[in-house]
């Protein structure tokens, strides 16, 4: 049977054997947490804490400030030193708040419930809510506004992403080896909230051994099935793993609850398995520090707060030949300017590339018609009409050739044979514009 897939799309190489057979560990408490206030999408949290305060790990410490954002928790114990500001993977300046760890390790009171499934659809999206989680694919979208679809808008499926399509990266797969109940749990919990009766887990084939155990896992679900995709990058887009797994299509300039479908990222799942289960506040996440531009890649579950600097030395530091750090992978990541900012709920990776994977452009070269953007574009727009009129100042022209459907994946400037940075142009379009 014909593996499912969409229409396009790259194979680049995953890289993926550098990391997948490294089980996830522990990462060492940082001395010094640096914990951003604004790590999702929305309105930036207002601080909760203060000065001098002592506080103990998953306490909050920045309380959202509107419906589209989510809280902050301390992910270390220890005393509040300071707010300042700290840059973000994107390179804009954040506030954050500084905890000097007192290394007691000592947790606030949380709520556990072994019967979770049997409470409301309200109280687990209230759970949601309460423990700050957000898509952990690298959206960062506030999870319990996901899970809170408009009555017009009646959701009948709940899809997993497992595709983790994203070459090099495989914190998502680590999780489905060694955790797959708890990804089953966090599936069932999200299927609750929205009111679901069918649940999918995709998954990409060049991870065989995920199929096999995450099957088991669900061996006696009757309302949840496996769909093994195709290989494809960008296989785990929302969009793309919804044409994948149920063969519907999200309208332009529409989401995914426009067809019927809440999407979700493994990571996301556990986390609210979590978060029901145990009462536990999103305080740390999975990160795989890989690449060859590292001396030991690992799969790390890092405390939110500590610097990359200490996540990329306690991976043995980076190779001399190292030329370009990314956060997240190398197709939509963004290159790092400084070692010295914290790892994130969004940060799904540490990547090292050394001088011999790294391509630098100080000039491209004009469009050249040859339409391979085109034809690899997961969306069917034209690429290089849009960088084109982005190029030339022309951006309410862009929106002509549908520039907000573009997700900004990368596989039109990874063809590209003039080497035009067709995203970051697309991106400063969309910076110039209204949508």
């Amino acid at each position: 049977m014909a593996l499912a897939t969409f229409k396009g799309g790259i194979h680049p190489p995953d890289k993926k054997e550098l990391s997948k057979q490294r089980s996830i560990i522990p990462a060492k408490s940082p001395k010094r947490a640096v914990i951003p206030l604004s790590q999702h999408i929305g309105a930036p949290c207002k601080p909760a804490v203060t000065i001098g305060q002592e506080v103990k790990k998953g306490e909050v410490i920045g309380s959202p400030e509107g419906f589209v954002s989510s809280p902050v928790h301390a992910s270390v114990a220890g005393k509040v030193t300071g707010f300042i500001e700290c840059p973000s993977a994107t390179g804009r300046m954040v506030q954050a708040v500084v905890i000097e760890n007192n290394e007691t390790e000592e947790w606030t009171v949380l709520k556990d419930n072994p019967d979770y499934l049997s409470l409301s659809a309200e109280e687990l999206r209230a759970k949601v809510k309460d423990a700050g989680i957000v898509g952990m694919g690298g959206a960062t979208f506030p999870t319990h506004v996901k899970l809170s679809p408009p009555k017009e808008k009646p959701i009948d499926v709940v899809i997993l992403n497992g595709a983790e399509c994203e070459p090099y990266l495989t914190a998502d797969y680590r999780l489905m080896i060694e955790k797959p109940q708890d990804v089953v749990g966090g599936l069932k919990v999200i299927m609750k909230i929205v009111g679901v009766t069918k649940g999918f887990i995709g998954i990409e084939a060049n991870k065989p051994d995920a199929v096999e155990i995450m099957t088991k896992a669900v061996a006696d679900e009757p309302n949840i099935s496996i769909v093994t995709c195709k290989v494809m990058y960008p296989q785990g887009a929302e969009k793309m793993l919804i044409k994948a797994c149920v063969d519907r299509e999200v309208p332009a300039r529409g989401l995914p609850m426009d067809c019927g479908v809440v999407c979700q990222n493994i990571g996301t799942a556990v986390a609210i398995y979590e978060a029901a289960r145990f009462g536990k506040p999103l305080i740390e996440r999975v990160v795989t520090v890989t690449g060859e531009g590292i001396n030991e890649p690992k799969n790390l579950m890092v405390k939110i707060g500590t610097l990359i600097s200490d996540v990329v030395a306690e991976c043995g530091g980076l190779k001399d030949n190292t030329a370009k750090v990314i956060s997240g992978g190398p197709m939509m990541g963004f290159a790092l300017f400084t070692l010295d900012m914290p790892v994130t709920k969004g940060t799904s990776g540490i990547l090292a590339l050394p001088e011999s994977e790294v391509t630098h452009v100080d000039k491209f070269g004009p469009c050249i018609r040859c339409g391979r953007c085109i034809e690899v574009c997961p969306m069917g727009l034209i690429p290089s009409m849009l960088s084109v009129t982005a190029e030339k100042g022309f951006y309410e022209d862009a929106k002509a050739y549908n520039l907000y459907d573009c997700f900004e994946c990368g596989t039109c400037t990874y063809v590209c044979p003039s080497k035009r940075p067709i995203v970051h142009l697309v991106r400063l379009a969309k910076s110039q514009v209204k949508p």
